[in-house]
């Protein structure tokens, strides 16, 4: 009988000695949490998360909470040696035929990043990947110097093994050719597919590479980025990453519609500078190929780029902060194209404060998306969209993947940023900055005859969807800004 009491009160001490251990775990992360002073939405999401989710959230912290703002990505040094490699135009701004707002974007982004303006006339943009893929494997095959290419997802299915192939037999031709994939983007690719491209003489290197004893510290910052230069003379760019569903649609989808750009000329540069840095992060040596490209002469068709990255090392949101900008210096319309539409609370507002001065707000999301979770929580925004009178687009020929933003008559911007917190706070990402009429209408026409297949939201009829679904979008709401 005594060995019994004596066994309950052990196990009671036991007991009460994890519970006050785990509170006080729970208590000091929340103290963690507030004292970053970030932002309150956020802050105030992992603390909901802590306290309605015993043991889950302080896992869920370890693994997705913690910070790495102000990390330096690459030595002041080596940073100064690629700048020597790359070349900048000296472009007065004021010369350009710009808008007093644009101008202001092209200085914050200068402020931002140090992100140089560059000028060239021709820019080719894809909607489909039968035309990119296409495009870009004619391009690799031309390759005599060398090719830099950095996509989230290298599949291992026929569009990937043929831009493999075109890699290693310029490899073995003695074109220098780097790759970095994201190793959780690329999780489910057999370690084979990227072996073979090393034996070939590929130097092919995933991005923070998640295994023991890294997994806590790596699992949430994803390299989102898809971008190529390819002898320094002709870069891409955009939202589509190595993937039949880019051509196919997939297994779940018709279509899968994204949009990507080519580009020749010295902003090309700008795209060597950005995989420098990265490469150079990941402990690869310092890449110091010249990045000179053909000079450009101004003329009444230039068209005007930046270059803009950002990440969870970066100090401020840089592509959060310009389409700030932009979206704010709106007077006439922004269209914006996202598979997933969780905006920060600062993003909302000007959207809605530009719909509510009359500027036409329009936002083009899937009806389907490939992540249910994204896409209740993409939904749970619709609501007070439409209440402050922007207009909400269901995209119902496929999975909407594209991330555009077109703002009045002579900005637009195309990369890998999608208009959520990940994008903006936990991804690294890059994204092309326009400033051309010539290219704002082109993005215009892409947008509305996308519009042409997409069912308008009214405020009537998302009223009446069920209440369960209504209750699904709050509940998962809660958890957006660290989805």
């Amino acid at each position: 009988m005594f060995e019994a009491i004596d066994y309950y009160i052990n196990l009671s001490w036991v007991y009460w000695s994890l519970t006050v251990i785990y509170a006080i775990t729970v208590v000091s992360i929340i103290a963690v949490v507030v004292s970053e002073n970030r932002n309150p939405v956020k802050s105030l999401a992992w603390v909901t998360v802590l306290m309605l989710l015993p043991v889950m959230g302080v896992i869920l912290y370890i693994f997705f909470g913690r910070s790495i703002k102000n990390t330096r990505m690459i030595s002041r040094r080596n940073r100064r040696r690629l700048k020597k490699n790359t070349p900048v135009q000296n472009i007065d701004i004021e010369r350009l035929p710009l808008s007093a707002e644009s101008k202001q974007q092209i200085v914050l982004a200068r402020s931002l990043t140090a992100s140089p303006l560059y000028t060239t006339d021709t820019v080719d943009i894809f909607t489909n990947g039968r035309d990119k893929f296409a495009a870009l494997e004619r391009d690799l095959s031309t390759a005599t110097n060398y090719i830099n290419l950095q996509y989230y997802i290298f599949e291992d299915d026929d569009t990937g093994r043929r831009i493999r192939d075109i890699l290693m037999d310029r490899a073995r031709a003695g074109v220098k050719v780097r790759v970095i994939y994201d190793h959780v983007g690329s999780i489910r690719v057999p370690k084979r597919f990227f072996r073979e491209m090393n034996e070939a003489g590929i130097a092919c290197h995933p991005f923070f590479r998640v295994n023991f004893p890294h997994i806590a510290t790596r699992v949430n910052w994803r390299n989102h980025r898809k971008l190529c230069v390819i002898d320094g003379n002709i870069g891409y760019i955009g939202g589509m990453n190595i993937a039949d569903r880019y051509i196919n649609g997939g297994k779940s989808f018709d279509c899968w519609r994204d949009t990507h750009v080519r580009i020749t000329g010295p902003a090309v540069s700008a795209l060597q500078f950005s995989f420098a840095v990265d490469w150079n992060f990941m402990g690869q040596p310092l890449i110091e190929e010249d990045g000179r490209t053909l000079r450009h002469t101004i003329s009444s068709d230039t068209i005007g780029m930046q270059v803009l990255t950002s990440g969870p090392t970066s100090q401020w949101s840089n592509i959060a902060f310009v389409l700030f900008k932009a979206i704010a210096n709106a007077k006439k319309r922004i269209y914006i194209q996202t598979p997933y539409f969780l905006p920060t609370e600062s993003l909302l507002k000007a959207l809605q404060s530009a719909s509510l001065s009359k500027v036409d707000v329009r936002v083009m999301i899937p009806r389907r998306s490939d992540s249910k979770l994204l896409r209740n929580a993409s939904f749970s925004y619709i609501a007070e969209c439409l209440r402050s009178g922007i207009k909400i687009y269901l995209y119902d020929a496929g999975m909407l993947h594209a991330k555009t933003l077109v703002i009045d008559d002579e900005f637009s911007t195309i990369g890998s940023t999608n208009f959520d917190f990940r994008s903006f706070e936990h991804n690294f990402e890059c994204n092309l900055f326009m400033y051309s009429r010539k290219v704002n209408l082109e993005m215009t026409e892409i947008f509305l005859n996308d519009q042409q297949k997409c069912t308008r939201i009214t405020a009537s009829s998302w009223r009446r969807r069920p209440i369960l679904q209504k209750c699904i979008e709050s509940i998962v709401r809660l958890l957006s800004p660290i989805l």
